[in-house]
């Protein structure tokens, strides 16, 4: 018997729903997405949004702006993806996740517009089009004042470009990764992602790599889009990074050159601390405050003291997070080589000198024999394991005959299916223990550990 959406008794229930009511698999496009909005009546023009796309730190930086903008007073969401935990973390309300009958009730609409329609029902739409499409229409019930809205893995051929109200653009750090979806090369790669630009919008980027802002410039200039890079707007002096503290010295400013004519927030210099560890936060949240900083001129709640707050108060979980600190473990969703590099040097700078065993497991489809040569300046043993249950997780063997053949240490490297086994392991034999290399690995090890570090169990 097949489930209705009026069965949906959990956010377990909903994903196996949607599940089986999409195409499988990654199908980069807009004809689907689209035509559904069209028959939902376009919620996703019915309220202003940030678009936040690139390759790493595109959640931080959301979650930073999101922070940023419910602290001055706004009604916002929060669209990310994918989730650790639980389906419901994919939007969150003000902060608070929705409840399963809100989302049911739009899974049984969309449900009911793709049984009546001749042409969703032979091309369904992926999953993340529906979660998306159904996040749209909660934002419109809800009154968003307004929405920070995470892309997928792509940009121009994104769901989340269907948004119709784009007031920002920020695009986080690009490096190489879902090659087979966005290109081979790191250009073609930035090609997608700064195609989501909006003629008149102001669009941010990092400026990582700066050998790619020329072809941000080019492609702004080419949509009609204004472009700044992060350095054009502010500047981070007096950077401390500590174990689970961040604070830097943020400068605020505004080349006469661009956006000009508009009442711009004026600040002095703020005294940024965030509880996000690693230098790259130092890239994010300069990426989020220059946002906040272009978008004072649309909502002027937006002040010093809003922007200083949001960020001190911001959380990220799985984003080298440090969950206990005897020994020190961190959780980290590193997956492509510029996640890897980031927390390659996080790790030398804070805890040069200290022994590391890194748990790593990764999916199929990620270049892991790169990420384990890299990761081989941050630890002395490694433990190779895999997410239980999960058909595109690489096996835990495949990865250590890889990493030996990355020039691990044959006696160094050892493969154990279980995560938590390995956790364990690499705890009881290392000052400091990271788990790495997917955000589903995070998202199975991370509820468990917490619960066995409750119990004093590991």
């Amino acid at each position: 018997m097949k489930m209705m959406s009026t069965d949906i008794a959990n956010f377990e229930q909903l994903e196996d729903l949607f599940t089986r009511l999409a195409s499988p698999g990654i199908r980069p496009g807009l004809e689907r997405v689209g035509r559904l909005l069209d028959l939902l009546g376009n919620p996703e023009s019915k309220f202003p949004a940030v678009h936040v796309v690139g390759t790493n730190g595109k959640g931080s930086t959301a979650a930073f702006t999101e922070r940023m903008l419910r602290e001055s007073g706004y009604r916002t969401a929060l669209y990310t993806s994918p989730h650790l935990e639980s389906p419901s973390e994919r939007l969150l309300l003000n902060g608070e996740a929705l409840p399963v009958e809100e989302w049911a009730e739009c899974a049984r609409i969309i449900e009911d517009t793709m049984i009546e329609d001749r042409e969703l029902t032979g091309d369904p739409p992926t999953f993340f089009e529906l979660v998306t499409a159904a996040a749209f229409m909660l934002c419109e019930r809800e009154g968003v004042e307004i929405a920070v809205v995470e892309a997928g893995l792509g940009g121009r051929l994104d769901a989340t470009n269907m948004l119709k109200d784009v007031r920002l653009t920020l695009v986080t750090s690009i490096s190489m990764d879902h090659t087979e979806f966005l290109g081979d090369t790191i250009e073609l790669i930035a090609k997608e992602k700064f195609a989501v630009m909006r003629s008149g919008v102001p669009a941010i980027f990092s400026g990582n790599p700066p050998e790619l802002s020329h072809l941000f410039f080019d492609t702004a200039s080419r949509l009609g889009a204004v472009p700044l890079v992060v350095e054009e707007v502010c500047a981070a002096d007096n950077v401390h990074s500590l174990p689970g503290s961040l604070s830097y010295t943020c400068t605020l400013r505004l080349d006469d050159g661009a956006c000009r004519g508009r009442e711009w927030l004026s600040c002095p210099a703020l005294e940024i601390r965030t509880r996000l560890a690693g230098l790259h936060q130092v890239e994010n949240s300069s990426l989020a405050v220059s946002g906040a900083f272009l978008l004072s001129s649309q909502f002027g709640g937006l002040t010093c003291e809003s922007i200083v707050t949001g960020v001190s108060r911001t959380e990220w979980p799985g984003r080298f997070e440090i969950v206990d600190d005897s020994p020190v473990t961190i959780l980290d969703g590193a997956h492509n080589t510029g996640g890897v590099a980031r927390l390659v040097e996080n790790i030398k700078s804070m805890y040069a000198g200290r022994t590391v065993g890194l748990v790593y497991g990764c999916m199929k489809d990620k270049p892991y024999n790169e990420c384990l040569s890299m990761l081989r300046e941050a630890g002395s043993r490694l433990w190779c394991t895999q997410v239980p249950g999960n058909p595109r997780s690489a096996a835990a063997e495949t990865l250590a005959r890889a990493a030996i053949e990355a020039g691990w240490g044959q006696d160094d490297v050892l493969a154990l299916p279980d995560p938590i086994e390995a956790l364990r392991e690499a705890r009881l034999a290392s000052e400091v223990a990271v788990c790495c290399g997917s955000l589903y690995l995070v998202g199975f090890t991370r509820p468990r550990l917490r619960r066995l570090l409750e119990e004093g169990a590991v």
